[in-house]
């Protein structure tokens, strides 16, 4: 029998879809959460805290294959030492993790940069945990979610006039399909940092976020706003593209009209 493959951050978004394909593939998945959760078939539920490391050797214990979902704006990397650590004890055999396009393009430089953009560092941070940990491993660095675009939108969108970041592009992706080369990667050899994946369109943000407010049926006053810092400049120059490796399918504005046709019904 396969041993079960360990899914973090498997109560996610995108690890709710890891899970879905994982099944459907033949394989026995194994979930980290935080909170107790009634097993469903095929899926085995198990409690664990990543950042104190609280029961993730127990979590990890027979798994040979791990895919590290469980992220965050904070404490990335800590978290991510304790899965790794868990596997070495384990003896995994294969550790799977999920980054951010631009983690190493994106410099940190001053506080505004830190502030803004830290989740680029932390992501980096957690990187090279997984990298140096000894064991064999597989990166994959996606660009922005579409579903962390949407919350961006909805939080600007409760402005009666929006500062729109001047400059700032951005190439959203499909959970779904990051899912699907995920699963790819779990279910092959481990290969190291991968090649990027990213949305099929670059988007300026004041058009993602018209097109949300357009959908919405909401009228909104976009007022372009100046970042200062190396960072923002990075990001203007599209250090958190993949202009190369534009090979998700599903558009924003499909993905708007999926998402929000079914939250109306």
């Amino acid at each position: 029998m396969n041993s079960p493959i360990l899914v973090t951050g498997g109560t996610g978004r995108l690890g709710h879809h890891v899970v879905l394909r994982l099944k459907g593939a033949g394989r026995e998945v194994r979930v980290l959460s935080r909170h107790s959760r009634a097993p469903v078939e095929g899926v085995e539920y198990v409690t664990a805290d990543l950042l104190s490391g609280d029961a993730v050797d127990a979590a990890v214990d027979g798994a040979s294959i791990i895919v590290h979902c469980a992220g965050g704006r904070t404490r990335d990397q800590e978290a991510t030492a304790n899965v790794v650590r868990a596997a070495s004890r384990a003896g995994a055999q294969h550790v799977v993790s999920i980054s951010v396009v631009g983690a190493d393009r994106v410099p940190l430089v001053s506080a505004v940069d830190r502030a803004m953009f830290g989740y680029f560092g932390m992501k980096l941070a957690a990187e090279r945990v997984v990298a140096e940990s000894g064991l064999p491993w597989s990166t994959l660095r996606a660009t922005q979610f579409h579903d962390l675009m949407l919350v961006v939108a909805q939080a600007m969108a409760r402005l009666p006039v929006i500062p729109v970041p001047a400059g700032f592009r951005f190439q959203p992706v499909d959970e779904r399909e990051v899912a699907d080369r995920l699963v790819e990667l779990a279910l092959g050899t481990p290969a190291g940092l991968v090649p990027d994946i990213g949305g099929p369109r670059v988007y300026e943000l004041s058009d993602l976020l018209r097109a949300y407010l357009q959908a919405q049926g909401k009228h909104r006053l976009l007022m372009p706003m100046p970042i200062p810092g190396k960072a923002a400049q990075a990001v203007r120059a599209g250090a958190n593209l993949a202009l190369d490796r534009a090979v998700g399918h599903r558009t924003w504005e499909e993905f708007l009209a999926d998402r929000l046709t079914s939250k109306s019904r």
